[in-house]
């Protein structure tokens, strides 16, 4: 362990980042750690919660719609069944759930610790990447999992699994900025949260998550894709988890610049409102 803290130390020297960058980002990794251990303080499965609620979503929803509705769904490489669909489901449940448990938590990220607020030597900028950052971490186990599966039932890993991480960082600038947009304007406005769920349900099924892409109208089907950078992400995370191929490189791309420039917004609206937050709060 030593031998790792050592080369890590070497490693940070040597990159042109400045040390007080490193400093936040140790600091971050200690609030994402302490977030998560007092989600499930005292209970017996501590963090195993988040996968199970996930699976429990998965069941409820591959029983809907492939037994009482019968949708089926057929793809490359997998047996056509029930079970299909629900790893289908849940390889765009998971980008989903990060996202939303890292957005919504959030947007009251700011209001919930007043007392780090009115500290004058805390980097506020901070708050809103906590929760961003847990959600990630928690998803990381249902990714496991769905990758788990995918290799039990094909015999084989797909190795566009490497590129997971081109999708990863659109989706985290995409939550990291919408959270600061929404965590600064909650400071002033209370009802941002409420209304986020509103349109979060809004948006979750104006993403093809629980139906095939293929199911929107044709003349939709483009300003979906197009517009919505969460459709890309979850598609993408289809395709390289269980087709083992990518078909939406420039969709993706569109979808990378989106999310830098929602990351960029959200963060300048963050700081242009933060000299007021400990007036108000």
């Amino acid at each position: 362990m030593r031998r790792v803290v050592r080369k890590a130390s070497k490693v940070r020297r040597l990159l042109p980042v400045p040390e007080l960058w490193w400093e936040k980002l140790d600091l971050l990794g200690i609030l994402v750690r302490r977030e998560l251990e007092a989600r499930y303080k005292g209970s017996i499965l501590g963090n195993l919660w988040p996968l199970l609620n996930q699976l429990s979503q998965l069941l409820i929803l591959t029983y809907v719609f492939s037994i009482v509705l019968r949708v089926k769904l057929s793809l490359e490489g997998l047996p056509a069944n029930n079970f299909t669909f629900g790893l289908w489901l849940f390889a765009g449940l998971v980008p989903w759930t990060a996202f939303l448990n890292g957005f919504l938590p959030a947007a009251s990220s700011v209001i919930n610790q007043p007392n780090l607020v009115k500290k004058v030597v805390f980097p506020l900028a901070l708050l809103p990447l906590v929760p961003v950052c847990a959600a990630f971490v928690e998803s990381s186990l249902g990714l496991m999992v769905l990758i788990l599966l995918v290799g039990i039932m094909t015999q084989m890993v797909h190795i566009t699994l490497w590129l997971l991480p081109l999708v990863w960082i659109p989706q985290l600038l995409l939550t990291a900025g919408l959270g600061y947009l929404a965590a600064g304007l909650t400071v002033f406005l209370r009802d941002v949260p409420q209304t986020l769920g509103v349109l979060i349900n809004l948006w979750f099924y104006a993403t093809p998550i629980i139906y095939p892409a293929s199911m929107i109208p044709e003349g939709w089907r483009d300003w979906v894709f197009w517009l919505n950078p969460m459709t890309v992400i979850v598609e993408v995370h289809r395709d390289l988890i269980l087709k083992g191929e990518v078909q939406h490189w420039g969709e993706w791309g569109v979808a990378a610049v989106v999310s830098a420039v929602v990351f960029y917004v959200g963060l300048l609206v963050y700081r242009r409102l933060r000299p007021a937050f400990a007036d108000v709060l």
